[in-house]
Parts: C-alpha cells; structure tokens; sequence
C-alpha cells in the first residue's frame, strides 16, 4: 500500500469530489508552515508570525504522546489541519483540540469537514469523553462550527493572549461525549 492510500480515509463517500481527510505526513511540512503563516489563519491562534519549515517540521517529527493530526485536502492542496492531544494521568479521558483553515477557504464547509472527522474519531476510536479548545471571543464563525459540534462554553479567558498589539480575550469551551 502506498503512503497515500494509507494515510486516506477508507470511506470518502461522505466527501464532495476532491476533498480528502488524511493524517499528517512530514512531506506536509512546507505547506503547513504556509498555511500557519497566513494573516487570518494565525490571527485564530497563539502562533507568532514567521513560521519557519524547521520549526514546523520540528514538532510533526516529534508529536505529543497519543496525538492525532489531520489535514483537509481539495484536489490535494492542504485548506486545513486539526490536531488533538490527549492528556494524560487522571485527565487522560481529556483531550485539547486545535484547529485552523486556509484564508481563501474559510466559510466553504472545511472546518466543518476537518472537526467532524476529529470528534468522529475521538468518540468512536480513542475514547476520548471530553474535548477541549480556546477560541477567541471575535472569533464568530468558529464558535458557530464549535456549537453546532455540541461544545458549550465554560468559561472567559480575559487576556488571554496577545494579538497585533493588544490583549485579547478568549472563550473555553468543552465537549462532553454523549
């Protein structure tokens, strides 16, 4: 089996034509680290700007214990990734999850295609009971994909990170699996 055909989904007939959910592949690094780069992209997430492949390629070579690492691909051009890592002693029923996708391809159903097959595999694979995220307050649309996926929030998070010159504040939310 080639390393496509094994890091693809075995049903893709839930998916519009060209779009694939896949693992993460370190050939993926170049493209992840562009896709980290761009403006509302980062602006979703606590990266700073200038990503570098290195640093990229750094932490997929060296994944958390029990992580999985997605990607969303159209036509095979990587519009999004999404991570989850477990936590472990007496949380290990928990895991963190985040997640972003493309500038030019937001609003296009990815997110909804990347985070289903996450929790999909979080409820049905790892047995995993709780997901957690940090979401900015601003950020609108994610919080509507996260609702839509049974996540409440839980709490505020003031100042909680620091994006182009100013503190901004941010949501916890959780899913708790049914």
């Amino acid at each position: 089996m080639s390393e496509n055909e094994e890091n693809e989904p075995r049903d893709r007939a839930r998916l519009p034509n060209g779009v694939v959910v896949r693992a993460v592949r370190l050939s993926d690094a170049e493209e992840i680290t562009d896709l980290m780069n761009l403006p509302g992209y980062r602006a979703g997430t606590l990266r700073p700007p200038y990503q570098t492949i290195e640093e990229v390629r750094k932490r997929m070579e060296n994944p958390s214990p029990g992580a999985l690492n997605l990607v969303v691909t159209l036509n095979g051009k990587i519009v999004g990734n999404c991570g989850l890592n477990r936590l472990g002693g007496r949380r290990q029923h928990v895991a963190s999850v985040g997640m972003g996708v493309h500038d030019d391809f937001t609003g296009r159903g990815f997110g909804r295609i990347l985070l289903g097959a996450m929790v999909e595999a979080a409820d049905d694979w790892l047995d995993v009971k709780r997901l957690e995220l940090t979401v900015y307050t601003d950020n609108d649309a994610a919080i509507g994909l996260y609702e839509k996926f049974g996540f409440e929030r839980e709490g505020l998070l003031r100042a909680f990170g620091f994006r182009s010159g100013e503190y901004v504040d941010a949501y916890t939310m959780a899913r708790l699996r049914p």
